[in-house]
């Protein structure tokens, strides 16, 4: 079994991280990967007090494993946090905060209720910021994941963080679907590795089925950095571009978008209308480029406990095989 840094701490068994996304995670796949042995994260950002408490309520009916919420910073306000913290989760796991904000109170108080703090971050300077505000442990996400990313590569990125904090676990987030992708981040010096899109090809994601064929059908080449769905929601983020899947309604708009904020209303109302019934010409499907490798919808707790099996069996069978000598002490 994979035991870093990052897995003592959690006290969870694989080193597997569900990514609190904003329309993709809810109570069943959240107690999926948790019950698994990895840790499940639930989007708190933009669901009422009373969901969330029913949330979290059904995770605890279905495992006493850790599990953690996620806040997207820059959209919710202290109130909104405060609620997430009475609920005591195990992680309280933040994101894409404004440049002004204070990120220490908001870790501060998680501290005081005894919970590990879990920070997102797409360059190695905010890295160095977010462990000065005191997160426990870091998130780089490199730029081939899907939904909202910075403008750094994975491969770039996670050892320049790596190198920024020694001293904090480091999650790999973009770019990874499988146990290679888990090798290959704990060689560059993470301590485990945090998914989105794979989790999304799930039976227990909240997508819409034809969104999830959608990531299996998709070869990786067919997604763009866009801000158009974020326009037509009217919630644009601070520093972030979003990955989604290049279809009809991302076509009609590019290069078009100071003319989409003038219809962004009836968009809107099209968006919405696309998502409920799983249109995937007209809908926003947010999807990293690792779909290419995503090749079938499989249970999220398989999921867990297959990629660190493969991990696991990667580093033993072959790379330690690569080194002269290595078979015997292994």
């Amino acid at each position: 079994m994979l035991t870093t840094r990052f897995t003592r701490l959690a006290g969870v068994e694989h080193p597997v991280v569900l990514g609190g996304m904003g329309t993709g995670t809810s109570a069943p796949l959240v107690s999926a990967v948790s019950a698994a042995g990895g840790l499940g994260i639930l989007s708190a950002s933009h669901i009422s007090p009373e969901k969330l408490r029913t949330e979290v309520a059904a995770i605890r009916a279905a495992t006493d494993r850790p599990f953690g919420l996620n806040y997207l910073l820059a959209f919710c306000d202290d109130e909104h946090v405060a609620i997430g913290l009475s609920l005591r989760p195990k992680v309280m796991s933040f994101a894409w905060p404004q440049l002004d904000q204070d990120l220490s109170a908001h870790f501060a108080r998680a501290h005081e209720i005894g919970a590990l703090v879990i920070h997102m971050v797409s360059t190695a300077a905010e890295a160095r910021r977010v462990a000065a505000a005191g997160a426990d442990v870091i998130v780089a996400q490199g730029t081939e994941g899907g939904g909202h990313v910075g403008p750094m590569a994975s491969m770039v990125l996670i050892p320049q963080v790596v190198r920024a904090v020694p001293d904090r676990p480091v999650l790999a987030a973009g770019g990874v679907a499988d146990g290679a992708g888990l090798a290959a981040a704990l060689a560059f010096g993470a301590d485990g590795v945090l998914l989105g899109t794979r989790f999304l090809a799930t039976p227990e994601a909240p997508i819409h089925p034809n969104y999830k064929q959608a990531i299996v059908d998709s070869d990786g080449t067919d997604t763009i950095l866009t801000d158009i769905p974020d326009i037509i929601q009217d919630r644009e983020w601070p520093g972030a571009t979003n990955r989604v899947v290049r279809n009809r309604l991302i076509e009609k708009w590019l290069g078009r978008e100071p003319a989409l904020r003038q219809h962004r209303a009836e968009e809107a109302a099209a968006l919405a209308r696309a998502r409920e019934v799983g249109d995937r010409d007209w809908g926003s499907v947010g999807t990293g480029q690792i779909a290419g490798l995503i090749d079938r919808i499989e249970p999220a707790g398989d999921l867990v406990r297959r990629i660190s099996a493969e991990g696991e069996r990667i580093i033993v069978e072959r790379l330690a095989g690569l080194v002269s000598g290595a078979g015997a002490a292994v």
